[in-house]
């Protein structure tokens, strides 16, 4: 007898059905067939002992299972619940009506338990896609997966809840997610919130004008002036995401397997990878690509702690995703590509003892050191960093102070609507949506200069030696200043605040 049921595989974040074929005929032999990779081809094992712990068998009979599409390499435990719902409906040890209603995705245990399986919330998208009207998973992903409307998640623990359920023995009960109420009733504060930060009111206003604008920031400073610190406490001032962010920024997690509590996420990732850190585990890749660093910071931020003890070449390969604001990872056989639009936070110190021009401290470092030290970050990523900001320690009684700073929700107020004032201005434009997304011909037409302001930004660039790339910087984040203050048009004092974060263009830096 020929039966078919359906799973499904994820490549990059897009699934793809797979039909199961399951033929029963005389004879004695397993064979699986459709390019499956070792764990699927160890399926059988674990299919046969949980079929027998649980009073059910393997008909001794030539089993022949081809996954369809036959040229697509199907890897990973999660097709067994598929293979052995298969199985089971062409050795006629359940019913089968219906069974091609249904996507069937789980991983079996030698007892007949079900294990988590990874990428369900793009599988849901596509059965919903597709027509299905049902989705068998393990209970532990049903949550998940429950996220997408019209399509009924049935969650379960153990294969004989899904034998039962195609018998019409005992229905599986459907998860029932409300996403939206769920989505905003959980958006809530990071733990970190700059009212815990003494002192540093202009790098406060730096971590602002970012978030507003959406900007790159590089933090230098000796060690122990609060870089790490401040950092941290940026999410919390970012604009809470939409539900179509949340979403997308689930889905990239999903594939991985890094949803939280197997639902949506509401918090914007972020991610804070080592120096250690190779460039496919940056950019993503691998044999069978996954999204790296960058992917899963996307809608969030990515912090690189000490950015000059990363390897060179890691760094440089994160030039173009900065730029495209999304990563396209090639094999001989396909393509993938991930999306990675999320704010970089960098920081280092201005030497490697750490105090670079510091007086008070006795430790220096020679001219050559220096060179070496910051040749490891190159012109062309720095080029793609808006805003360089001197972080200095804080006094001793700015310390002590009892008084509590601004609080990340009084920040975030003004944040957000700057981010407004900017959707609305770039509505008629594809793919950009806040001020550090501007093109070369969008900045002219969105950040125009009265002759007091162009004039003012003339002497700066010639009187601090400010590179030609520092232009384009300069006017996107005075846009996002004016955007801050409500105001339609750049003003020479938009343009001054400007020009003070870009301390890694000056003369005695980089030169």
């Amino acid at each position: 007898m020929l039966v078919k049921v359906f799973g499904s595989a994820v490549f990059g974040i897009e699934a793809t059905t797979i039909t199961v074929e399951v033929n029963i005929d005389k004879g004695i032999g397993y064979h699986l067939v459709g390019l499956p990779d070792k764990a699927v081809s160890e399926s059988s094992f674990r299919i046969s002992a949980a079929l027998n712990n649980n009073n059910y068998k393997l008909p001794g009979k030539k089993i022949i299972i081809n996954m369809a599409p036959a040229d697509i390499r199907k890897e990973g435990a999660s097709y067994d619940l598929t293979l052995a719902m298969g199985i089971l409906a062409a050795s006629n040890q359940i019913k089968s009506e219906n069974i091609n209603e249904y996507i069937i995705m789980g991983e079996l245990s030698l007892d007949g338990s079900l294990q988590p399986i990874r990428g369900v919330l793009p599988m849901a998208i596509k059965a919903r896609e597709e027509g299905f009207k049902y989705f068998i998973l393990p209970k532990e992903n049903a949550k998940e997966a429950a996220i997408v409307n019209d399509l009924e998640v049935l969650g379960v623990e153990n294969i004989l809840e899904v034998i039962h359920h195609f018998n019409g023995d005992e229905k599986i009960a459907p998860t029932i997610v409300d996403t939206r109420a769920e989505f905003y009733k959980n958006i809530d504060f990071p733990e970190f919130d700059f009212s815990d930060v003494k002192g540093q009111e202009s790098i406060k206003r730096c971590m602002e004008i970012a978030a507003a604008g959406g900007h790159n920031i590089i933090l230098i400073g000796p060690p122990g002036s609060g870089k790490t610190m401040l950092a941290k406490r940026l999410p919390s001032i970012l604009p809470p995401m939409t539900l179509h962010e949340a979403l997308e920024t689930t889905k990239i997690h999903s594939v991985v397997g890094k949803t939280k509590n197997n639902g949506l996420l509401y918090q914007r990732p972020f991610r804070s990878p080592h120096h250690t850190i190779s460039n496919v585990a940056l950019v993503g890749g691998g044999q069978y690509p996954k999204p790296g660093e960058i992917s899963l910071s996307h809608n969030g931020v990515l912090f690189l702690d000490e950015l000059p003890e990363f390897k060179r070449e890691v760094l440089e390969v994160m030039r173009q995703p900065l730029e495209d604001r999304d990563v396209t990872i090639s094999r001989a056989k396909f393509t993938v590509t991930y999306p990675c639009s999320f704010m970089l936070v960098a920081s280092m110190n201005p030497s490697p003892s750490g105090f670079f021009n510091d007086p008070s401290s006795p430790m220096t470092s020679s001219p050559q050191e220096m060179q070496r030290y910051l040749s490891k970050i190159s012109g062309p990523l720095l080029d793609r960093i808006d805003i360089h900001i001197e972080v200095t320690p804080v006094p001793f009684e700015k310390l002590s102070e009892e008084r509590k700073g601004e609080s990340s929700v009084e920040i975030r107020k003004r944040v957000s609507a700057a981010r407004d004032l900017q959707s609305k201005r770039f509505d008629d434009f594809e793919n950009v949506h806040y001020n550090a997304q501007m093109s070369v011909k969008q900045i002219r037409e969105f950040c125009k200069l009265s002759e007091e302001s162009l004039s003012l930004l003339k002497t700066a660039m010639e009187k601090l030696n400010l590179s030609a790339r520092a232009y384009d910087r300069i006017l996107k984040v005075s846009r996002t200043i004016a955007d801050l203050a409500n105001d339609k048009d750049i003003s020479p004092n938009h343009i001054a605040e400007a020009i003070q974060y870009r301390s890694l263009d000056r003369d005695g830096w980089l030169g």
